[in-house]
């Protein structure tokens, strides 16, 4: 490629900050739940690259044709890659389209295609854009994708405050992940934390059912949580971490009682041996524990059991598919709480909205 800007290229980056800024010089853009990708089109010849610097184009093969068809001959943009079931983002599908096998590649991209979501410029023509105001960049991403339309999209802007507000709540209901803060001045910076993003909080109690080592060996890694299901199942919902190290050594004495005889009456005591996340014991449907798959690699998954008698509140952003989306963060524990009285009804889930209405596509179209 002969581009102003070649890749591999890191993105620029957010830092999580509480509650909506209060600033006059940003605009807000919906945070998209995907994979991040810079597209870079050179003629004839596309590369789509990952936050990791790795090209994605193998896996999403169905998106070459459409960025030839639709933007500029020498273009690099940056944007998120998604995929859509029924009108709602999926990022469970999105997963899965990275796949070693290229029958599994070729037979995914028509499945569950991707779509492209474009929210900055890089570089067009000959121009190198990366030292120019967002202002600037933005405008000039309206101009040269005027007329996409899907699989490839422009991401909404806004720099009115009740607008990104009601776009905060609202479109949380088509899996979106709250917001972006853009300052309306700064220029791209690669590889730095110079935007913001505003992500939904909430916390939950949990039960906590067994634990993991820490990948040093030395004290509790992280801590497995469940939830009961209306058949009163205990489901693996995630795992809470992040502990400092005089916590995690702290965690193994506190814990240790609860080992004793822990095995024996387990609610997960059957998933010891299980090879494959998902599995179901009987043909159930709760999702097992520490099984390795092609994201975690060789990963040590194993898992040591507990009675089932702890309580923690834990704090979570969202969640997928009956599960917290992202690692929690541990809070407190809960005497006062009983493991039966943690199910799924405590979780705030978001009214549904179609993704057609994050986007401003009418439907009807």
């Amino acid at each position: 490629m002969d581009l102003p800007v070649n890749p591999p290229i890191k993105p620029m980056l957010a830092k999580a900050v509480a509650g909506i800024p209060e600033r006059d010089d940003i605009v807000f853009e919906p945070k998209w739940d995907g994979f991040r990708c810079i597209v870079f089109r050179d003629g004839n010849e596309v590369i789509l690259g990952s936050r990791n610097e790795r090209p994605l184009t193998r896996y999403f093969p169905e998106m070459v044709d459409p960025v030839l068809a639709m933007l500029p001959d020498q273009i690099v943009v940056d944007g998120e890659l998604i995929v859509a079931t029924d009108n709602h983002l999926d990022f469970d599908a999105l997963q899965q389209r990275i796949h070693p096998a290229e029958s599994r590649v070729a037979m995914l991209s028509e499945t569950t295609p991707a779509q492209f979501v474009a929210f900055d410029l890089l570089a067009i023509g000959d121009q190198d854009l990366r030292k120019a105001p967002f202002s600037e960049r933005r405008g000039a991403l309206e101009l040269a994708l005027a007329d996409v339309e899907a699989p490839i999209h422009l991401t909404r802007v806004t720099a009115d405050k009740t607008v990104a507000t009601e776009w905060f709540h609202h479109f949380e209901g088509a899996g979106l992940d709250g917001l972006i803060a853009k300052p309306t001045g700064d220029p791209y910076q690669e590889n730095k934390r110079a935007q913001l993003k505003v992500k939904h909080v909430r916390s939950a109690d949990a039960v906590v059912a067994g634990y993991r080592w820490h990948k040093d060996g030395n004290g509790i890694g992280s801590l497995l949580l469940g939830l009961h299901n209306d058949n009163g199942d205990l489901q693996h919902v995630g795992v809470s971490a992040s502990f400092t190290a005089k916590r995690r050594a702290e965690l193994v004495e506190e814990l240790a009682p609860l080992t004793e005889g822990a095995l024996a009456s387990h609610p997960w005591k059957d998933w010891g041996s299980a090879r494959e996340v998902g599995a179901t014991d009987q043909g159930g449907s709760v999702r097992m524990p520490g099984a390795p798959n092609r994201w975690s690699g060789k990963k040590d998954h194993s898992w040591v059991p507990l009675r089932i008698e702890r309580v923690a509140e834990v704090k979570y952003n969202a969640t997928l598919n009956g599960r917290f989306r992202e690692v929690t963060r541990f809070l407190r524990w809960r005497p006062d709480k009983s493991p039966e009285q943690c199910t799924f009804d405590q979780l705030d889930e978001p009214v549904p909205v179609g993704l057609n209405v994050v986007l401003g596509i009418d439907s009807n179209k």
